[in-house]
């Protein structure tokens, strides 16, 4: 893999983006609430992007306007403020997914989601765990734990969650941006959270 390919896999697998694209997998998977009328799925995407790209975006922008903020996220500060006003974005989107009464599940993923970035922000005091693997880390565990719930079995999307956690771990690696065991804690961060929250709850 080269550098310019691990920066395109670590723009396009951003973890603003991820949870959109983590819906649209789910939504297209062949799980229960594949059935949802385009109405329902166009109100759930919608509050999704809303809250967990635009606001995320919206604030690093607000952020960007201090001379001495690193896009990169490598400062520790930088970090934990974008995680905190996350997790209150992503409680927000919660919340407005609460209106509606059918398929919790997609409020379950959101919660613990919320729960899976305040633990990022506690570890990101004292150690740079990736953020990236725990957003695919956070798909994949929801993945398999529909799938035991329901018996079914998506081969295609869990192929392709699994490679592009892969790769996206490797990238990171590649880009100096993590060690092995920082992308190996992330993406077990979101995969253990998502897992047990979907599956039990």
């Amino acid at each position: 893999m080269t550098e310019k390919i691990a920066k395109i896999l670590s723009v396009v697998f951003h973890p603003v983006l991820v949870p959109t694209m983590g819906f649209l997998l789910l939504l297209n998977s062949g799980f229960y609430f594949s059935m949802i009328s385009w109405e329902a799925k166009r109100f759930i995407l919608l509050v999704l992007i809303f809250t967990t790209g635009v606001l995320p975006l919206l604030t690093v922008a607000i952020m960007a306007l201090n001379p001495k903020f690193d896009l990169s996220m490598d400062n520790v500060r930088d970090r934990i403020v974008l995680f905190l006003f996350s997790s209150v974005f992503y409680y927000l989107g919660y919340l407005i997914m609460n209106r509606m009464k059918a398929f919790p599940v997609f409020k379950v993923f959101l919660m613990a989601s919320v729960l899976v970035i305040i633990l990022l922000l506690v570890i990101s005091f004292k150690w740079k765990i990736s953020s990236h693997m725990a957003a695919i880390g956070g798909i994949s565990g929801a993945l398999f734990a529909l799938s035991f719930r329901s018996g079914i079995n998506p081969v295609l999307p869990v192929m392709a969650v699994v490679f592009v956690a892969g790769a996206v771990g490797t990238a990171r690696m590649l880009l100096k941006k993590h060690d092995l065991w920082q992308v190996i804690a992330g993406y077990a961060v979101g995969f253990v959270i998502l897992y047990l929250s979907i599956y039990f709850v």
